[in-house]
């Protein structure tokens, strides 16, 4: 094999490395976004609790109780890393691949 043809190949390997490395990195994003999302709300609880009034209940009516918004952003990162995000990085995973 000549010097030529050996540099060529190494070149697209290392193109096709950079490439996986880059849609690893995009799935790895995708897939904190949940976590991240969720984290996000329980820090907002953490720092409003007057926001949760379940932690004080006393003449709260259905509604008050069920309307968290901290409790609904941590709703949604859960239910979003586990029901699309998988989807989601599959397809970036897949990208590559077409």
């Amino acid at each position: 094999m000549s010097a030529d043809i050996a540099h060529n190949l190494e070149r697209k390997l290392d193109q096709t490395d950079a490439a996986e490395r880059g849609r690893l990195r995009r799935a790895r994003i995708v897939l904190a976004l949940g976590p991240s999302t969720a984290a996000v709300g329980v820090a907002w609880a953490l720092l409003q609790p007057w926001r949760l009034t379940l932690l004080h209940p006393h003449g709260q009516g259905f509604y008050w109780l069920f309307a968290e918004p901290p409790l609904y952003v941590v709703l949604v990162g859960v239910l979003f890393r586990w029901l699309l995000a998988p989807g989601i990085a599959a397809d970036v995973l897949a990208e590559g691949d077409a």
